[in-house]
């Protein structure tokens, strides 16, 4: 079973509580709390897009735009001495930072990692 779940775009993880006997989650990467649960998988996931739909149903009716998770912008700390080497580094092979980290990020393992359901709980 996957633990992530996709529908229009919003990316949900999927949780189970032991205790309740229930499966439950949220809508990650935004600040809007979305959440959902289910006794089956089926149940989960069809709670999860009412969930999303009601959430875009809400905006639309409150003439707010939706939250968009995953704009491609996220803040890393690192040491000035690290930051330092590294924009050196991006200068000499004429880029920018940005590309250069985009480059590094691109070419790892995590980049190329699939584990989101498109049709739901597999």
């Amino acid at each position: 079973m996957n633990n992530t779940i996709e529908y229009k775009g919003y990316v949900g993880s999927v949780e189970f509580s032991e205790e309740d006997g229930i499966f439950y989650g949220k809508v990650m990467g935004i600040r809007s709390l979305i959440s959902y649960e289910g006794e089956n998988a089926h149940d989960l996931l069809s709670d999860f897009h009412n969930a999303v739909d009601d959430y875009l149903e809400m905006c639309q009716t409150e003439g707010k735009k939706p939250e968009v998770a995953y704009k491609g912008s996220f803040n890393v700390r690192i040491s000035p001495e690290l930051h330092k080497r590294l924009v050196i580094y991006a200068t000499a092979h004429q880029m920018s930072l940005n590309r250069y980290i985009e480059e590094i990020l691109e070419s790892s393992p995590a980049a190329h990692y699939t584990s989101i359901s498109r049709s739901g709980i597999s």
